[in-house]
């Protein structure tokens, strides 16, 4: 049974191993939002998201219970990284099963802590049942990366920090997937702080959690497709369920320009590097889905930081398009000489400077004569582009936006 004294007991076990991570306020965020807003940042922890906490506690309970065998688990990235930690930790082997799919990235960062690596399955859900059978048949432990109450214990560290430095902290935001953190934290902060307000935040594209704490009951879904990684969990855990149904007091939901967004805006404008599923209490604040009082203490729980580089760049270069910094053309000029310098002429007047620029001649839509310039300007928002537009018809320029 999870318990305040279990968690407490986690928190023991994790002192000087985990890091006792920020919990700062956001000023920027405090201003947009109404409230006082303060950011957990574990995306700057060891491994660069909580899971550790979780991982440690549970391998640390087997240790002492002197089951000193190996231990196996399934992940994609962040709960294989401190599973992966906490056997080194302790000198045992861990062997972690990941989905086909997993950045090359994070199946690197998984060995450098000195764990096997088998890749197998589309999903999570493959590689979790393909784990199962494998620790079975070697005899290992099998560790969970939520329904457990050990793991979910040494997730529930994170609240008792957030009230250690702010003690009268009004509300809760947590990122949602299988349930493990908003358990632990949720138990451990309704035993210390009966009013306060524990709010989930899930992803739109893995919606079983959010759907089962609506219906009060467990509703597994079909697939799950987000940028929101961490999070991106098929099936509800009952276990997990029954404690967030006691706990937690509302539950929203965040689509993915939403989480991509927020991803920018950390990165952006507090200077933070958060991954997708790390950034959806960040989303439902600024997408007004935080229903408060104003002027409420909220702790928003940064979950992680181990984003796919290739996925960052995606994210920032819509999001750019998206907030009229960037703007793509495709336009087409008679094939003569003089007429693409007219063209860049124009972008020259209005400020417009070019990042990308092509010159297609021999595409088969095009009439003899005549080529394609594809150009991607840098541009100073939806006034600038208005104006580019402008100018380029005045100048009787042909061209479409490509977004």
């Amino acid at each position: 049974m999870l318990d305040l004294n279990r968690i407490k007991k986690a928190y023991e076990r994790l002192e000087g191993v985990v890091h006792h991570t920020p919990f700062s306020y956001a000023p920027i965020l405090s201003e947009l939002s109404g409230y006082e807003v303060y950011l957990k940042k574990e995306n700057l922890q060891r491994t660069g998201a909580f899971k550790l906490r979780g991982a440690f506690n549970k391998i640390a309970t087997l240790i002492e219970a002197e089951e000193k065998g190996g231990v196996v688990a399934a992940s994609a990235g962040n709960h294989a990284q401190g599973v992966a930690f906490a056997a080194n930790h302790f000198g045992i082997e861990a062997t972690i099963v990941m989905p086909e799919s997993t950045p090359l990235t994070k199946v690197q960062g998984v060995k450098d802590f000195g764990a096997n690596v088998i890749l197998h399955g589309s999903n999570y859900d493959e590689a979790y049942a393909y784990a199962v059978e494998f620790g079975k048949q070697k005899g290992y432990a099998f560790v969970h990366p939520f329904t457990d109450d050990e793991v979910m214990a040494g997730q529930g560290t994170v609240a008792l920090e957030m009230l250690e430095t702010v003690p009268r902290l009004d509300a809760m935001v947590i990122p949602v997937g299988g349930g493990g953190l908003i358990s632990g934290m949720a138990v451990a902060a309704k035993a210390l702080r009966n009013d306060i307000r524990i709010i989930g935040v899930s992803a739109e594209g893995a919606p079983a959690m959010r759907r089962s704490f609506m219906a009060k009951k467990a509703i597994d879904t079909t697939s799950v497709r987000t940028i929101a990684d961490g999070i991106a969990v098929r099936d509800t855990s009952e276990k997990t369920l029954s404690y967030i149904l006691d706990h937690v007091d509302a539950f929203e939901g965040v689509c993915e320009d939403e989480i991509a967004s927020a991803i920018l805006f950390l990165l952006e404008r507090q200077k933070l590097l958060v991954e997708g599923a790390g950034s959806v209490g960040v989303a439902a604040l600024l997408h007004h889905k935080i229903d408060l009082p104003k002027g409420s203490k909220v702790g928003i729980v940064l979950s992680g930081g181990n984003i796919d580089v290739t996925m960052l760049s995606l994210i920032i270069e819509k999001g750019l398009m998206k907030s009229a910094r960037k703007m793509k053309l495709m336009v087409t000029l008679v094939d003569k000489p003089g007429a693409l310098q007219s063209f860049t002429q124009i972008l020259t007047d209005v400020g417009a400077n070019i990042v990308q620029i092509g010159y297609d001649r021999t595409s088969i839509d095009l009439e003899f004569g005549d080529a394609h310039v594809s150009v991607a300007l840098e541009t100073k928002g939806v006034e600038h582009q208005a104006l580019i537009r402008q100018k380029l018809t005045e100048g009787g320029f042909v061209f479409r936006e490509e977004h």
